[in-house]
C-alpha cells in the first residue's frame, strides 16, 4: 500500500517542538504499514522507542471523514490507557490541521508484531486463549462513553445526540466522497444511499455513545512473546476512532471474515470483560450497515489514495461482494 509522505518540517524539528533534542536522536526512519499518516520510528539514545505520526499535506486528496485523524488518535490512546488497554502511549500532541505550525503526534512504541502477517499465525490453543484476550480488551474499550455519537475532529463536524443521524452523517460523506472521485462500485450511488436510509431505524436502539476502534482488523493488534506463548501487546492505529454502537467494531474485526459473532472465544471473553450483546436479527442488520461503510470507504479510498493494478484489481475483488452482501444483509 502506498504512503504518502507530507512535506514538512524535518523530524529533528518536531521532536525539538516536543521536547526532545537533537543529542538525544540516535536515527529514525520511515515505518510501513500506513496508509494515510506517514509514519517515522524514533530511536533514542537514552530510552526506548518512539513513533511519530504525521499526516499528509492538507493539498493532498482525501476522503472527508479523513481531516484530523491525529484527534482521534490521540484520544483513542488516552482512553485505552484510562481502562487498562495496551496502546501506545501519547507523550506530545499537536493534532490541529488548520494551519502552521505542521500538526503530528509523538508515542510510544508497541513492543510485538502483527497479529496477521508476521511470523506463525496463532492456532489451537493460542489462538483461543488470544481470541478471548482480545474479546476482553474490547469489551474494555466499549465501556468507555463519549459526549455525543459521531467523529471527534473538530473538523468533522458537531456531535450528534441520536446514533441514527450521526451514522446517516458518516455514511453520506463516504457517498459523496464517491460521487466526487467516482471510483467502481458494485451499485450506483443513489441507489446504496436509499438501501442504507430505508435500514436507519433499527439503529435507533443504540442508546449510548461507546468508543469505536473500527479499524480492528489483525494487522492492528500486535502480538509480543515466544509462540505458543504470545500476548497481545498493543492495539495500534486507533486516528480511525468514533463514539457510536459498539457492534461497529464487530464490522472491523471481520474484515477477512473471522467473524467475532461467530467466535466463541473472543465472545467468552468478550462477556468476561462486560461485554453484554445479543445477536438478533436487529444486531445482526447493524453489523450489516457496518460492514457497509467499511466496504465503501475501501472501494472510495483507491482513488485519493492512487492506487494501481493488483493493489486496485484486489481491494475491487475482496470488497465489491462483500459490499454486496452486506447491502443484502441490511433487510
Amino acid at each position: 500500500m502506498a504512503v504518502r509522505e507530507r512535506p514538512v518540517e524535518p523530524v529533528a524539528g518536531l521532536l525539538a517542538r516536543a521536547g526532545i533534542p537533537a543529542a538525544r536522536i540516535a536515527g529514525h526512519a520511515p515505518m510501513t504499514g500506513g496508509t494515510y499518516n506517514s509514519l517515522h520510528r524514533i530511536d533514542l539514545t537514552d530510552g526506548p522507542p518512539l513513533v511519530l505520526k504525521v499526516p499528509p499535506s492538507p493539498d493532498i486528496p482525501r476522503m472527508a471523514y479523513e481531516t484530523g485523524l491525529l484527534h482521534g488518535e490521540a484520544l483513542f490512546c488516552t482512553s485505552a490507557a484510562a481502562v487498562g488497554v495496551p496502546a501506545p502511549q501519547v507523550l506530545h500532541a499537536e493534532p490541529d490541521e488548520t494551519g502552521p505550525p505542521a500538526p503530528f503526534l509523538l508515542m510510544t512504541h508497541c513492543p510485538g508484531a502483527p497479529w496477521r502477517g508476521a511470523g506463525a499465525e496463532p492456532d489451537g490453543a493460542e489462538r483461543d486463549r488470544l481470541r478471548s484476550g482480545l474479546g476482553g480488551l474490547v469489551a474494555r474499550l466499549h465501556t468507555v462513553r463519549g459526549p455525543g455519537f459521531g467523529y471527534p475532529a473538530p473538523g468533522s463536524g458537531s456531535l450528534a445526540d441520536r446514533w441514527a443521524t450521526a451514522f446517516a452523517a458518516m455514511t453520506g460523506a463516504v457517498l459523496d466522497d464517491a460521487e466526487r472521485y467516482r471510483p467502481w462500485l458494485p451499485r450506483e450511488v443513489p441507489w446504496i444511499r436509499a438501501r442504507l436510509a430505508a435500514a436507519a431505524p433499527v439503529l435507533d436502539e443504540v442508546a449510548e455513545p461507546a468508543l469505536v476502534h473500527f479499524d480492528l482488523w489483525p494487522g492492528n493488534v500486535l502480538l509480543d512473546g515466544p509462540v505458543g506463548d504470545r500476548v497481545i501487546s498493543g492495539l495500534i492505529d486507533g486516528e480511525r476512532m468514533f463514539w457510536g454502537d459498539p457492534l461497529a467494531d464487530f464490522a472491523s474485526m471481520s474484515l477477512f471474515d473471522t467473524r467475532p459473532e461467530a467466535d466463541a472465544a473472543f465472545l467468552a471473553g468478550y462477556g468476561a470483560g462486560g461485554g453484554r450483546i445479543r445477536f438478533d436479527d436487529a444486531a445482526l442488520r447493524r453489523i450489516a450497515l457496518y460492514r457497509c461503510y467499511l466496504y465503501l470507504i475501501m472501494l472510495v479510498e483507491v482513488v485519493p489514495r492512487g492506487y494501481r493494478g493488483e493493489h486496485l484489481a484486489w481491494v475491487r475483488e475482496f470488497a465489491g461482494p462483500r459490499l454486496e452482501a452486506a447491502l443484502g444483509a441490511v433487510g
